[in-house]
């Protein structure tokens, strides 16, 4: 009897995809198993029949030679009827159908798997002129490198890792009872597939030994707290000859005495005496970076918590864009410690305003005005 079209015994058309392919043969593979339909003779030929179709249709080439060529351009690719055992057939299921449920189904014999190191997290305190203008900065940190005398396999000088007896290599078993099963990490090998015999006397088997580790770390200009520099392949190494993986250095700038930073500008408070903020006058502010300070003018009845703005006096971020300002805030101070002498010219000069007949307290008045428009609305 003519085999049937393997597209038609999975019920697709010939345009499926892989997804569902996968789909439909599990739906049919677990509806005529075995263990489902004991002692049914033509659940078990539906079921060889959709094994079979899976075979080849997974397999890009030979899907593509069934395509053009039908069966004959697959002879012998399937299943077929020779040697078939339906408890193979299952494996198959639970390995390449579920695989990627429990972790990336069967693995060869005896191969070591193979893990990627750690990526580790530093953090690097940084002096705000160091985060400005960049920097290069040594650093030392413990990890886990690869020991030297086994180079990283863990075995004793000419041993290796042998393959796991408990799972046979695949890294993880299989719990079965009638149709349902289950699959976890081997608890012998841990998942790696192999087991170490005579471990090495450095490691102790691991693989790896504790190593302080020194880097030299290139700050660039403009780094912010918060900022992370990777540094490919600088972290913990590998297992089994993996690759290690990175070190991300986060950026910490310590608190400055003079400025504060606000993305790409800088602020800072300076205090002046009530004379230069009435009568106007220069102050001196330090610049980042700037050997010299620069000259600040300072208007004329200037008020406590003006901010005055100085451009291009601040940071150039590091992803670019334009340099930040500089913002000086301006902190009128009142006068301590006044002798008598002086407490009785700042009287005098209190009443010389209170005759001129004009108000010199803009900010005052307005607070006044505000205080009678309060106590008016209570009254009506």
């Amino acid at each position: 009897m003519a085999k049937r079209d393997y597209y038609e015994a999975l019920g697709l058309a010939r345009n499926a995809t892989e997804a569902e392919l996968k789909k439909a043969y599990r739906r049919l593979a677990m509806k005529y198993h075995p263990d489902r339909n004991p002692d049914d003779p033509e659940a078990e030929a539906a079921f060889k029949e959709v094994k079979e179709a899976w075979e080849v249709l997974k397999d890009p080439r030979k899907r593509a030679a069934y395509d053009q060529f039908g069966h004959a351009g697959v002879s012998g690719a399937g299943g077929g009827p020779g040697g078939f055992e339906p408890g193979d057939a299952f494996s198959d299921i639970f390995g390449e159908v579920f695989g990627d449920i429990f972790g990336g189904g069967r693995r060869g014999g005896g191969r070591a798997r193979v893990f990627r190191g750690a990526d580790l997290r530093y953090e690097l305190e940084l002096e705000l002129e160091q985060a400005v203008f960049g920097d290069t900065v040594t650093i030392s940190l413990p990890l886990a490198a690869e020991c030297g005398t086994c180079h990283g396999t863990g075995a004793r000088a000419g041993s290796s890792p042998v393959g796991c007896r408990t799972c046979g290599g695949r890294g993880s078993v299989r719990l079965q009872q009638g149709f349902f099963a289950v699959e976890q990490t081997c608890p012998a090998c841990r998942g790696q597939g192999t087991v170490i015999e005579d471990p090495c006397p450095d490691c102790q088997g691991e693989g790896r030994v504790p190593e302080t580790k020194t880097l030299s770390v290139k700050i660039p200009p403009g780094v912010d707290s918060g900022d992370r520099i990777r540094l490919g392949g600088e972290g913990e190494a590998g297992r089994n000859g993996g690759p290690p993986g990175d070190l991300y250095v986060e950026v910490l700038a310590r608190p400055h005495p003079i400025f504060e930073r606000r993305g790409a500008d800088l602020a800072c408070e300076v205090p002046i005496g009530y004379a230069v903020a009435a009568l106007g006058g220069e102050v001196e502010v330090p610049a980042l970076g700037e050997e010299s300070a620069v000259k600040v003018k300072i208007p004329e009845g200037t008020q406590s918590g003006r901010v005055l703005r100085l451009r291009g006096r601040g940071v150039r971020p590091v992803r670019g864009g334009p340099q930040g300002d500089l913002m000086v805030h301006v902190v009128v101070e009142t006068p301590v410690g006044l002798n008598k002498r002086q407490k009785e010219l700042l009287q005098a000069f209190e009443a010389s305003l209170r005759d001129s007949g004009r108000s010199h307290s803009p900010r005052e008045q307005g607070w006044m005005d505000k205080v009678r428009g309060f106590f008016d609305r209570l009254s009506s």
